[in-house]
């Protein structure tokens, strides 16, 4: 079976309020990171129909803080499907108060593996992507996971060929 990124779309949007922020009257990064991780789990889970958990978290960009009172939407799909395991890229936007155009301040990157009822890692869907960005995301996961097995130590440099072609050609 073959699935497409939309199929997986989670969107999140709520509200910050001011017992999830910082003193500088931000939202807190680990409340952030929470968020994030639920709408990845849900984009995961809907990918594959099964139990998911988090693997890891790839990457975290806090670009732009998110002031109390923001309106915060927060989208994750499925950038790439391995054996059990999925990418998930999310991406955190939040509303101007006044105009209401969107603006994007945080991204993510995650790794959710499926699993059964005891814990075991089991095959989920392939991935098709559709889109220009689902595309450039989905050939972008083989490198990063490759780079990811490499600084965990199980695979050597020399056997990672994607993050090689981006060096020799």
């Amino acid at each position: 079976m073959v699935k497409t990124p939309k199929e997986s779309l989670t969107i999140f949007t709520d509200i910050v309020l001011p017992g999830e922020s910082n003193q500088l009257g931000n939202l807190f990064g680990g409340e952030l990171l929470a968020r994030m991780d639920r709408a990845c789990s849900i984009a995961a889970r809907r990918h594959s129909h099964a139990i998911v958990v988090t693997a890891s978290v790839n990457h975290v960009a806090f670009n732009n803080a998110v002031p109390i009172g923001s309106v915060m939407t927060i989208e994750a799909k499925v950038s790439r499907a391995f054996k059990s395991s999925m990418e998930i890229y999310v991406d955190v936007w939040i509303e101007d108060r006044e105009s209401q155009e969107r603006s994007k301040v945080n991204e993510g990157i995650y790794t959710f593996v499926a699993v059964d009822k005891f814990g075991k890692p089991i095959a989920v869907p392939q991935l098709e992507p559709e889109t220009v960005l689902e595309k450039e995301r989905y050939e972008g996961a083989l490198r990063r996971k490759q780079l990811s097995l490499i600084l965990s130590g199980k695979m050597k440099p020399a056997d990672a060929d994607e993050l090689r072609k981006l060096f020799i050609g």
